[in-house]
């Protein structure tokens, strides 16, 4: 597991996940030519409530990848 450290809505936050979640979301950040904390905010505004941002995280790379 590696730490990510982000800022969302103004507050340092840090998200633990497997290296190769990182790997993606930093490759699916390259493509949609966007930065990986606009990318994990818009996962925390959509995410339903009760839901772990690392694991709403996980499951939103992997739906974008199975596109």
């Amino acid at each position: 597991m590696k730490k990510l450290s982000v800022s969302l809505s103004g507050h340092q936050t840090s998200i633990s996940l497997e290296q190769e979640f990182i790997a993606e979301l930093q490759h699916i950040a390259r493509i949609k030519n966007k930065s990986i904390a606009s990318i994990i905010s818009e996962i925390d505004q959509t995410r339903t409530p009760n839901t772990n941002l690392s694991s709403a995280i996980r499951v939103w790379i992997l739906k974008t990848v199975h596109k």
